[in-house]
């Protein structure tokens, strides 16, 4: 887990390991928590957007199975990848639903919602971890985590930004690729025998 401050608010930007994400995703309270959290976390979903995810929104494409978000910052269109694991999650909550329906798999309708959850799998962890960086894990976090993993894999920053929804280059190296995730500095780490 890295910190840093907010250049223009306060509190702390925050970006998760994978081991870390993990963690996040098994103090989900349920599914759907966890589903949610995933939203942000594995295909960079915004708060907003998470709770407008509906079945029919995960398709199969030339590149793989993708997540579509029809109305994103701005209403704009833009696909992203979606894990297959969580696309299989999406999938089997709907074949559990009505037939023939196509409402959001996430069930509250506010983002203040997704906020509560955030801080209350936070809370839990800060203590199992005895870690008090957790409480300041906040839900865009997620998404900033996923930029930032994505581009310390060396994904194409292009990609990256048309993936997340980003119109330049610019804002996303601003405000989501402050700090290399804890992985990518270990790996750099590494390359020095007296660290």
């Amino acid at each position: 887990m890295n910190l840093r401050e907010h250049d223009t608010s306060d509190g702390m930007k925050v970006w998760l390991s994978d081991d870390d994400v993990d963690l996040l995703l098994e103090a989900a309270r349920d599914t759907e928590q966890e589903v949610a959290f995933s939203l942000a976390a594995r295909c960079g979903l915004r708060s907003h957007e998470v709770l407008d995810v509906a079945p029919s929104h995960v398709v199969e494409t030339d590149a793989g199975t993708m997540l579509t978000v029809p109305s994103g910052k701005g209403d704009k269109y833009r696909e992203t990848p979606i894990p297959d694991g969580l696309a299989k999650q999406i999938r089997t909550i709907d074949d559990m639903r009505d037939a023939g329906s196509d409402d959001p798999i996430i069930g509250v309708t506010t983002t203040q919602s997704l906020r509560n959850w955030i801080k209350n799998a936070r809370e839990q962890l800060a203590e199992q971890q005895d870690d008090d960086r957790w409480q300041h894990v906040s839900f865009h976090d997620l998404r900033r985590t996923w930029a930032t993993a994505l581009a310390s894999r060396d994904v194409d920053p292009l990609i990256v930004c048309d993936w997340g929804g980003w119109s330049d280059l610019d804002t996303f190296l601003e405000h989501y690729r402050g700090v290399y995730s804890p992985e990518a500095q270990q790996r750099e780490r590494s390359k020095v025998d007296w660290l």
